[in-house]
Parts: C-alpha cells; sequence; structure tokens
C-alpha cells in the first residue's frame, strides 16, 4: 500500500470513529459556580438559623478524626467567640481560619455583649450593636450569636448544637489561673487557630492615643464640635491655631511652588532668546558673517573713515624770516611783556628825600 493510501485509510478511520462519538448523549461542560454571598448572616435567633439549627442530627457525634478525614455525615458546626472591638484584619483571618478547619463547615460566631466586655475585661470603642454588625458582615460567618457568654458549658453546647470550638491556643484566664476553654479541651472539641502577630485592639488604641492630637485636629477641621470630642475651650481653640497655621503653611508653600514654576519658566524662555541672541552674532561677526563680508568689500572706505588726513601746515613768509633764529631778550626785559611802562623810571638815591630810606 503507498502512502498515500496509507493517509486515506487513517483519516477515514478517524472520520468513522467521531460518527461513532455522535451516537452517545454527551453532557456539555459547566464550570462550578460559587455561591455569591449577597446579604449578612443571620442572627441565631432568625428564622434561617433557626431551620438550619433544627435540620442539624446532633445524636450523630462527629469525632475530630472524621472530621480532618473529611468522611463527617453531615455539616460541621463550629463555634468561635470573641469581642470584636474595631472589626479588624487579624479577626477575619482567625475566622477565616475557622471556617476552613474542616470541609462544609458551619461557622458560628459569638460576640460577647456590652456589660459582659465591661465587667470582664474593660471598656470597648464600638458598642455591642456595631461589633454584631460588623461581624455578620464578614463573608466567613454563618450565623452570629449576640451576648455570648463568657465561658461555654454543657448546656450551651447542646442547645447550639456546637460540635467544635476554634480559638487560640493561649490559654484564656482573664485574671484568674483557670482557662475558659479548659472544659472544652478536655472534652476533645477544641480546635485551635493561630493569632496574627502584631495586630490587635489594643495596638489599634495604642496607635489612636498616640497621635490624639492628630485625630482631634482633623475631626475639629470636619466639623466636630469640641463637646462632641471631649475637649476643652482652651485646647480647642489651641488646635483651630494649629489647623490655622496649617493651612498658612500650605498656602505658604504653594505660593513658592507656584513662584518656582514661574522662575523656571521664565529662565527657560531667558535661555531660549539669549540662544537666538547668540546665533545672530555669530552670523554677524562670523567668518562668512554680513559683516565681515561688508567690511571686506568697503575696507577702503572705512580705512579713510577710520584714518583722516593730518592738518595743513601754516604759509611762510619769507624764506630768511623762517631761518633767522629768534631774538634772545632779558628776563629783566619789561618792554616785551605784556603792561610793561614805555617810561624808563629811575630809582636812584639821589631822588629820595632827606631822612627817607
Amino acid at each position: 500500500m503507498s502512502g498515500l493510501s496509507r493517509k486515506r485509510s487513517h483519516a477515514e478511520t478517524l472520520v468513522s470513529t467521531v460518527d461513532d462519538k455522535k451516537d452517545y448523549n454527551l453532557a456539555p461542560f459547566t464550570p462550578l459556580k460559587k455561591p455569591t454571598i449577597c446579604k449578612p448572616a443571620p442572627f441565631s435567633d432568625d428564622e434561617e438559623a433557626v431551620r438550619d439549627r433544627n435540620a442539624c442530627n446532633y445524636t450523630q457525634k462527629i469525632t475530630l478524626e472524621m472530621a480532618r478525614a473529611g468522611t463527617s455525615p453531615r455539616a460541621i458546626r463550629v463555634y468561635a467567640d470573641g469581642i470584636y472591638d474595631l472589626f479588624h484584619q487579624g479577626h477575619a483571618r482567625q475566622l477565616m481560619q475557622a471556617k476552613n478547619l474542616f470541609s462544609n463547615v458551619y461557622l458560628i460566631v459569638g460576640v460577647n455583649s456590652d456589660a459582659m466586655t465591661h465587667q470582664r475585661k474593660g471598656r470597648t470603642v464600638m458598642t455591642e450593636d456595631e461589633r454584631y454588625e460588623a461581624v455578620r458582615h464578614c463573608r466567613y460567618v454563618d450565623e452570629v450569636l449576640p451576648d455570648a457568654p463568657w465561658s461555654l458549658d454543657d448546656e450551651f453546647l447542646e442547645k447550639n448544637k456546637i460540635d467544635f470550638v476554634a480559638h487560640d491556643d493561649i490559654p484564656y484566664t482573664t485574671g484568674s489561673e483557670t482557662d475558659v476553654y479548659a472544659h472544652i479541651k478536655a472534652r476533645g472539641m477544641f480546635v485551635s487557630t493561630e493569632r496574627t502577630e502584631g495586630v490587635s485592639t489594643s495596638d489599634v488604641v495604642s496607635r489612636i492615643v498616640k497621635d490624639y492630637d492628630v485625630y482631634v485636629r482633623r475631626n475639629l477641621a470636619r466639623g466636630y464640635s469640641a463637646k462632641d470630642l471631649n475637649v476643652s475651650y482652651i485646647n480647642e481653640k489651641k488646635y483651630r491655631l494649629q489647623n490655622k497655621l496649617d493651612d498658612l503653611k500650605k498656602k505658604g508653600k504653594e505660593m513658592i511652588e507656584d513662584i518656582e514654576g514661574k522662575r523656571t519658566d521664565l529662565i527657560s524662555k531667558w535661555e531660549e532668546k539669549s540662544r537666538e541672541f547668540i546665533d545672530t552674532f555669530l552670523m554677524l561677526f562670523g567668518r562668512d558673517g554680513r559683516l565681515t563680508q561688508y567690511l571686506t568689500e568697503k575696507k577702503d572706505s572705512v580705512m579713510s573713515a577710520l584714518s583722516p588726513p593730518s592738518s595743513p601746515k601754516a604759509i611762510s613768509h619769507s624764506s630768511e624770516e623762517c631761518n633767522s633764529p629768534p631774538a634772545k631778550t632779558s628776563k629783566f626785559d619789561f618792554s616785551s611783556r605784556p603792561g610793561a611802562s614805555l617810561v624808563d623810571d629811575d630809582y636812584s638815591d639821589d631822588d629820595l628825600e632827606p631822612g627817607g630810606m
């Protein structure tokens, strides 16, 4: 069989194979779609949360080994709690870890109330309602449990059908020697998450306190009153004066920059004009310049103008007068001086009167 025949037979085989595949009902490929989160997580007493809790068969106990192996027969209900004041990326990262501890996790987040937090830990910046809303708008949260207890007992775990509790592994004593999660750890229901170093609510508050004057001045400029910011009358005037000084400095800087820009523009224009002047000068006085050519052509006229002839000499009356030397005169000859008297006065001693000197 020739090479061309072999190529044709191979092509016919491919076509017949494709025709045979047309007889099968092949489903078109559809990419997996991730669910879009378009609403905040419900509270524990909302209808949606109640329905999910009632649908959970809590009699099917899930061990840590089953959860890690991915053999759980239902969704794993993981609980994480905290104060979540000034909700930041450290909080979000902790909840992300809790959501991804196992496959198919239903994450419940408990948030402590203001009364409980002030009693156990201290004042908060945000109110409890603000902290509840901040947590329920985190994408990893499936349910928010407000007014969460400080420590967890068996009754609370049973009521909310909690399988595991997620928190960082550092003992949480809050002034006492007993870890509030000791009971959970003893039951094998504790799963640790990692803290985000360098990020905490205390660090954020410390930064605000450190730059207190900056924030007060900024908020006063934005329209807040001294009463709103809990600032005294004298401090208010001081901050407002500082704001005005900063405005003057800013305007002065802008003015200087404007002057600098105009000066730069003026210098550039001067440089451009100077180049034109130099070019014109070189055209006039260069080797082939117009002025040089003109001077070359008018050389005689120019030389005559630059070197005029000398003045004419006086006309002599006779050669003898010109050749005879001038007569010598005595220095006592008054006749040759202007104003000399024509009478020769004789001042001899005979003319003096007797007794005269």
